[in-house]
C-alpha cells in the first residue's frame, strides 16, 4: 500500500540508462527561464519596495537607485554568460570558484550558495504568502506560517516527482504574473504620463536640497543604502550557471538566452516598479505590501478593480511560490556538486529513481522550513541574509573570470573579457560591502555566522574523507595482487558445490574481503560469484560519456576479481546492474544469483574507526547492514567482515 501510493505521489521511476532520459527531463530557454528564471524576476516583488521605502521622505532619488539597478541587472548576468561558456556541465559560482581561484575559495563560494538557496525558499515563500495575505483580513495573520509551511510540502513534493513536471503545472502562473504586470507598469506609467516631465527636475531639485543640508556624501550614503537594501532584486541571476547541465542542447546557448529573458524582464520589472511608486507616490499601509498599494491606486475601488487586484497579488504569490521552487531546483545540485568533491557526505550526490536529488531536496524543505519559524517569516529580515550570501558568489565568481583571462591572453578580445569582468566584480563586491556595513546588527552577522560555520563543517568532513582515503589506497598497495599477462581458461561452476557471494565496490576492500574468507574457511567454498552496482548519480548523469566511464569502471572491476580467482584456480563470475539506488540494484541481483546458487553464503566488508559515532555513520552509508536485514529476512546468510581503519 506504501509503495503503490508513494508511486502516485512521486510518479513512475525513470532508467538513468535510457539515452532519452536526459533529454526528457531538459529544459529549453523558455522553461529554464521559468523554472530558474523565477527566482530572479519574484525578487521584483520585494526587492524594489525594501530600496524605496529606504529612502523614507527623499523618494526622488529612487530614479538614481532605478537607474544604478537596472544597469547592475545587466552587467551581472553578462558576466554570468562567461561562466556558462567555461563551465557547461554546471556547477556555477562554486566550481568557478573552485576551479579557476582556490578549493577552499570554491567551498566559501558554495556554502554561500547553499545558504542561499534555502533563504531562496524561505524568503519567496514568506513573501509570497505576504501577497496573499494582502487582500485577506489582518484577523488571519496568525495563521501565516501554517500556510508557509504548507507551501514548501506542496512543493517538496512537486519537487521529487521531476523539474519539468513543476514547470509545467506552474507555467501559466508564470505567464500569467508576466503579462499581467506588463499590463499594470505601462498602464500606471501611461495614465501619469503628464508626471513623467517633472520626475527628473524633482530628482534633481531633491538632490540639491538634500546636499545643501547634510552635505554629498551623506546623500550618495543613502543612496547606498537604499541600493544595497534592494541587492535582494539580483539574487536568482546565478540560477542558471548552477543547473547548465540541465538544459537542453546547444546548452551554452541556451543558457546565455535564458539570461537574456532574465536580464530584461527582471530590469524591466523592477525599474517599472520603482517608477510608479514615483508617479502614484505609494506610501506603506499596513498589512500591505508596496506593490498592492500602488496597484491598488491603479485599478481604483470599483469591484472590477478589486477583483483585478486579487489576480494580480495571486499571481504575485504563485510567481514567489516557483521563485521558491528555484531553490530546490538549484540547492540540490550545489549540494551535490560538493558531494563529489567530498565536502558534504556522499549520500547528496545520489539520484532517486524520478531522477531528481532527494536527500537533498528533502534537507532544504526542513532547513527553509527552519528558518521560517525561527524569523516569523519577516521578509526584511531574510532579504538581508539572503543578499549576503548571494553577492558573496557573484563577486568570487566574477574574480575567478577576471583570474582566468589573465591566465588566457590568447585572443586579441581577452583585455575586453577582462575588463568587463573585473569591473563586474568591482560592482558586485561593493553592493556586498556596503550591505555588510549598514546591516551587519540587523542580521548580517547571523548569516556570516552561518556560512562560516557551514565551511568549518565541510572542512572536518573532507578531512574524514581524505584520511579514509588515504587509508584505503595504503591498504589496497599491500593487499592488491597483480594479474598474469595470460589469460587463465575459466573453470566450469557447479552451482550445487558451496558458493561465496561478494559484494565488492572497491578493489582494495574487495580484496580484503576475499584473503578473510580464504584465511578464515579454507578450501571450504568452491565457486566465488562476484556482485557489484554501478550508482548513477549526479556526476555520472551529467553526460552519456559519464556514465559509460561509471560503467567501464564497474566492469573491470569485476574482471580483475573473476580473473585474480581463475588464476588461483577457483571457479568464478561476475554480474553488475546500474541504476540511481546501488542498495536497490544489488538486492536485484541477489534475487537474481539467490536461485542458481543454493548453496551459499555472502560476504561483504564494513570500515571500522577507533571511535564509532554519529558523525562516521552519517558520512558512510550502511549498505551492509541493510543487505543483511535482506538476506535474513529471506533466510540467508550474509556475513560482514570488519576492515579497521
Amino acid at each position: 500500500m506504501f509503495s503503490s501510493f508513494r508511486r502516485f505521489l512521486l510518479g513512475d521511476p525513470l532508467n538513468p540508462l535510457n539515452p532519452n532520459a536526459r533529454k526528457n527531463i531538459s529544459l529549453i530557454a523558455l522553461f529554464a527561464w521559468i523554472g530558474l528564471g523565477a527566482d530572479a524576476l519574484s525578487s521584483s516583488c520585494y526587492g524594489p519596495e525594501e530600496s524605496f521605502l529606504a529612502l523614507g521622505v527623499h523618494a526622488p532619488l529612487a530614479l538614481y537607485v532605478m537607474g544604478i539597478m537596472v544597469v547592475t541587472i545587466f552587467i551581472i548576468s553578462f558576466g554570468y554568460n562567461q561562466v556558462i561558456e567555461l563551465f557547461p556541465s554546471g556547477g556555477g559560482g562554486y566550481k568557478v570558484a573552485s576551479r579557476l581561484l582556490h578549493p577552499y575559495v570554491g567551498l566559501v563560494s558554495g556554502a554561500a550558495l547553499l545558504v542561499d538557496y534555502v533563504l531562496t525558499i524561505a524568503v519567496s515563500i514568506a513573501s509570497g504568502t505576504d501577497a496573499i495575505f494582502s487582500f485577506l483580513p489582518v484577523t488571519m495573520v496568525p495563521y501565516k506560517l501554517y500556510v508557509e509551511a504548507g507551501a514548501i510540502f506542496l512543493l517538496l513534493v512537486m519537487n521529487l516527482r521531476g523539474l519539468k513536471e513543476v514547470i509545467r503545472i506552474l507555467l501559466p502562473i508564470f505567464i500569467g504574473f508576466v503579462v499581467v504586470h506588463f499590463i499594470l507598469i505601462v498602464y500606471g506609467i501611461a495614465a501619469h504620463s503628464k508626471g513623467l516631465p517633472t520626475v527628473v527636475p524633482a530628482t534633481i531639485q531633491e538632490t540639491s536640497q538634500f546636499a545643501q543640508a547634510v552635505g554629498w556624501i551623506s546623500v550618495l550614503g543613502l543612496i547606498l543604502h537604499s541600493y544595497s537594501l534592494g541587492a535582494g532584486t539580483y539574487t536568482g541571476l546565478e540560477a542558471v550557471s548552477n543547473n547548465v547541465q540541465r538544459l537542453a542542447e546547444p546548452r551554452v546557448k541556451t543558457g546565455k538566452r535564458t539570461m537574456l529573458y532574465m536580464a530584461i524582464s527582471l530590469s524591466f520589472t523592477a525599474g517599472g516598479l520603482i517608477l510608479l511608486y514615483l508617479l502614484w507616490d505609494a506610501h506603506p499601509v499596513p498589512g500591505m505590501t508596496l506593490n498592492a498599494v500602488v496597484f491598488h491606486s491603479i485599478l481604483g475601488d470599483s469591484s472590477f478593480g478589486h477583483a483585478a487586484l486579487i489576480i494580480t497579488l495571486a499571481l504575485e504569490a504563485g510567481l514567489l511560490f516557483l521563485a521558491a521552487n528555484s531553490g530546490f531546483a538549484a540547492g540540490p545540485s550545489v549540494l551535490a556538486n560538493l558531494a563529489v568533491d567530498g565536502w558534504v557526505p556522499n549520500r547528496f550526490r545520489h539520484l532517486s529513481n524520478r531522477l531528481v536529488i532527494q536527500n537533498g531536496l528533502i534537507l532544504y524543505g526542513f532547513a527553509a522550513a527552519g528558518v521560517l519559524y525561527i524569523t516569523s517569516g519577516k521578509v526584511s529580515v531574510l532579504v538581508v541574509l539572503y543578499s549576503i550570501n548571494v553577492f558573496i558568489t557573484f563577486s568570487l565568481a566574477l574574480l575567478g573570470i577576471s583570474v582566468y583571462w589573465i591566465k588566457h591572453r590568447v585572443t586579441p578580445a581577452w583585455k575586453w573579457h577582462f575588463l568587463f569582468s573585473i569591473f563586474a566584480c568591482l560592482v558586485t563586491t561593493s553592493i556586498l560591502c556596503v550591505t555588510l556595513f549598514y546591516k551587519f546588527a540587523a542580521g548580517g552577522w547571523l548569516t556570516i555566522l552561518l556560512t562560516s560555520s557551514l565551511v568549518v563543517i565541510c572542512i572536518g568532513v573532507k578531512s574524514h574523507y581524505q584520511y579514509v582515503a588515504n587509508k584505503l589506497e595504503a591498504h589496497s598497495k599491500i593487499l592488491i595482487q597483480p594479474l598474469v599477462e595470460k589469460h587463465s581458461p575459466p573453470f566450469a561452476i557447479d552451482p550445487t558445490q558451496p558458493t561465496a557471494i561478494i559484494f565488492v565496490n572497491h578493489i582494495g576492500v574487495g580484496i580484503h574481503t576475499l584473503l578473510s574468507i580464504f584465511r578464515l574457511f579454507p578450501n571450504q567454498f568452491k565457486n566465488f560469484i562476484f556482485l557489484s552496482a554501478g550508482a548513477v548519480d549526479v556526476e555520472s548523469f551529467s553526460a552519456d560519456s559519464e556514465i559509460e566511464t561509471m560503467q567501464t569502471h564497474v566492469n573491470q572491476l569485476l574482471d580483475y576479481f573473476v580473473r585474480f580467482c581463475q588464476q588461483n584456480g577457483y571457479p568464478a563470475e561476475g554480474y553488475a546492474l546500474f541504476g540511481t539506488d546501488a542498495v536497490e540494484e544489488l538486492k536485484k541481483l541477489i534475487d537474481t544469483v539467490d536461485l542458481k546458487y543454493p548453496n551459499a553464503i555472502y560476504f561483504t566488508s564494513q570500515l571500522v574507526f577507533r571511535k564509532e559515532n554519529m558523525v562516521t555513520r552519517l558520512l558512510h552509508n550502511q549498505t551492509p547492514l541493510i543487505l543483511q536485514h535482506y538476506l535474513h529476512f529471506r533466510g540467508r546468510e550474509l556475513m560482514i567482515l570488519p576492515m579497521r581503519i
